[in-house]
């Protein structure tokens, strides 16, 4: 039995279930690690495994040296530990160890956690449980968060940082003016810079959301037939965006936070947790620069709320913030300032995660899209909408796919990324032509399908989500 510093055992809301195969293979950080991590799924390369009921996997693994690699993980974050040199998380050699765990082989008896294990496990629940502590103190105490040593400093240093991105709005329109009074047509010319140089202009301005619409503009000549007119759309948003900084104050301040992290400037989550069960719909990972951005998209199963948690990792490693999808997870969610509040930042987690929940009810495609209509009034620049479209059929049509009402009233074209991923089959496979339940992002591109439902999932997300992405 694992023992918390006190010197108790340690609680968990009850015995913790077992993740199916697809849900572990979910956390994998790229495709070479999800390859590696199922080369070490069986029993073969383990040795002295077990598992417990507070949620502690643990194993050694034989590797290349004299000395096994030394694995555990525990499922009530879920977090790692190897002794390996792998800069992933979680390297393949977690991964193989829960496939194993999930695979309910023998290779990992429910037994008690060696000391090697123990320490770590203990002084990461000591950590979590510190603080938690300190949170429901500052609670309780109604004592503010913890704020910058010197608010004077600060505030000068945003001034001068505003003054700067504001500088560099006023050029962009003026290189923005340049460019549709010299003709489009210029942008498609061999040697064009212009888009790199104005973006390393807002890199200097400390503008990020402006250096990285620019550079997006940058890539529309060469996307194929019909580029002008979507270099000009792109156009008209940032020359919005940028209008909407130049005269912030006259903003509503909802949309002024969003005008604000458009631009690039961050801001703390904010305003009081939501506790709820959120089942984890879609994990994805997006190159940002020279940083990898992962999204997990969560539903509260209580409120009824979508919520986004965005993490990042350097070059060459991937995000420490990993869930397995098509679990349950109790816990809190700060929201962040800003139109929609969808983003928000994962707290204090209650119990262990459960491979169970209920899959979101799920809407009419037409309602999908007023959805993404309304939403586009509080944040002109939002490229999609999350939405779960409830009974719907994945359909040819032409070159790509849509996703039609049972009923045929309604109907969303498949966005074009989807359409040459794995899992729009995996999709079609699952549907066979009756309706099914799909989660994803609606936007003036299509529909882009990132986990599904069949009819007879029901209540238990665990065995009928189908991650598409």
């Amino acid at each position: 039995m694992l023992l918390s510093h006190g010197g108790e055992p340690l609680r968990t809301a009850g015995p913790v279930a077992r993740w199916t195969v697809e849900q572990v293979l979910a956390l994998a950080p790229d495709d070479a690690s999800r390859k590696a991590g199922s080369k070490l799924g069986s029993a073969g390369p383990w040795s002295g495994g077990g598992c417990d009921g507070s949620g502690a996997v643990w194993g050694l693994c034989k590797g290349s040296g004299s000395k096994p690699y030394r694995t555990v993980v525990d499922i009530t974050g879920p977090a790692y530990k190897c002794s390996c040199p792998s800069r992933k998380f979680p390297c393949k050699h977690a991964l193989g160890l829960l496939l194993v765990w999930a695979s309910g082989e023998s290779a990992l008896p429910e037994s008690e956690v060696p000391d090697w294990a123990g320490e770590w496990l203990a002084g990461r629940r000591e950590r979590s449980a510190e603080k938690a502590e300190k949170a429901e103190r500052h609670a309780a105490d109604g004592a503010p968060a913890a704020g910058p040593a010197d608010p004077e400093a600060a505030r000068r240093r945003a001034e001068r940082r505003a003054e700067r991105i504001t500088g560099g709005a006023q050029e962009l329109e003026e290189r923005l003016a340049d460019l549709l009074r010299g003709g489009l047509a210029a942008a498609d010319q061999p040697g064009y810079g212009l888009w790199e140089e104005t973006a390393a202009r807002m890199v200097d301005a400390q503008a990020p959301g402006l250096a990285a619409r620019v550079r997006e503009l940058g890539s529309i000549p060469a996307s194929g037939p019909g580029w002008p007119v979507r270099l000009l759309e792109e156009c008209a948003l940032l020359h919005l965006l940028d209008s909407a900084w130049l005269g912030i104050d006259r903003l509503p301040e909802p949309l002024a936070a969003t005008v604000r992290t458009r631009v690039g400037l961050t801001a703390p989550a904010e305003g009081p947790p939501v506790r709820d069960h959120w089942l984890v719909l879609a994990q994805y990972d997006t190159p940002d620069g020279k940083i990898v951005a992962r999204r997990i998209w969560l539903h509260g199963r209580e409120t009824g709320r979508t919520a986004l948690l965005l993490s990042f990792g350097a070059a060459g490693r991937s995000p420490g913030l990993a869930l397995p999808v098509g679990v349950t997870i109790d816990a809190e969610l700060t929201p962040y300032p800003g139109a929609g509040r969808l983003r928000a930042e994962l707290g204090r987690q209650f119990g262990t995660p459960s491979p169970s929940g209920t899959p979101p009810p799920g809407d009419s495609a037409a309602s999908a899209i007023g959805a993404y209509g309304h939403a586009l009034r509080e944040d002109p620049w939002l490229d999609a909408w999350p939405v779960t479209l409830r009974e719907v059929i994945p359909v040819p049509s032409g070159d790509g796919w849509q996703l039609v009402d049972a009923a045929g009233e309604a109907a969303l074209p498949v966005a074009p990324p989807a359409l040459s991923r794995p899992g729009l089959w995996k999709l079609v496979a699952l549907s066979g032509g009756s309706p099914v339940t799909v989660f994803g992002e609606c936007g003036h591109r299509g529909f882009d399908p990132f986990a599904a439902w069949s009819a007879e999932a029901g209540d238990d997300a665990a065995s009928g989500t189908v991650p598409l992405i």
